[in-house]
């Protein structure tokens, strides 16, 4: 099976498709270096891409069989409509782009995840806790994995390993997210293994 796994961070959704599927061949693609060298670290075995997931979907997407896309939510997000000394902004379309690429012209499956929008969804997905899930598969009856007290809180060293902990991460490097300045941004990103994992079983 070729999964593609674009945005891919350091891999909370791939952790555990070993499990289940030892012998996929699965290409990351991630545009920050330092991220994508832990990603390696964590799963050697995979085909790590540096380059722009967006555009290499548009390219790409023809020659795998499964495709996760994960792209970046702090637009969609609703916590920046939060805070007094937030600054309106664009929503970022390209989220809206590869569901609509995928939904038109895919015949594989897939799976684009991000965060419940501020706006509501323009076009209809799938829930479950936290994430939306745009996706040609049935994920019903999934359940989310219960998260950290004040999850969304977490923004110290202290944060950074408890939600390590949560996700079965262990490395020394501290990571930070398109110029964020905090250490648990990166590790907050990540959809847990055990919901990858229950979706990949889905997909299969």
């Amino acid at each position: 099976m070729r999964i593609l796994n674009l945005y891919c961070g350091v891999g909370g959704n791939r952790k555990l498709w070993d499990e289940i599927l030892p012998d996929a061949e699965v290409t990351a693609v991630e545009c920050d270096i330092e991220i994508g060298k832990v990603y390696s670290e964590q799963f050697p075995n995979d085909r790590m891409i540096y380059t722009d997931a967006h555009e290499y979907l548009l390219y790409k997407f023809q020659d795998f069989d499964f495709i996760w896309s994960s792209p970046p939510c702090q637009s969609h997000s609703k916590m920046i409509r939060s805070g007094k000394n937030r600054q309106p902004r664009y929503a970022n379309m390209k989220l809206y782009e590869e569901i609509l690429l995928l939904m038109h012209n895919f015949n594989g499956a897939y799976v684009v995840e991000n965060v419940v929008p501020y706006y509501g969804e323009l076009i209809p997905a799938q829930k479950i806790g936290r994430h939306l899930f745009w996706s040609n598969i049935d994920l019903k009856g999934i359940e989310d994995i219960k998260r950290p007290k004040n999850f969304i809180n977490q923004t110290t060293l202290a944060g950074r390993k408890a939600l390590m902990d949560w996700l079965g991460f262990d490395f020394e490097k501290v990571l930070y997210y398109n110029g964020n300045h905090c250490p648990a941004q990166v590790l907050r990103n990540c959809v847990h293994p055990e919901l990858g994992k229950k979706i990949l079983e889905k997909i299969l």
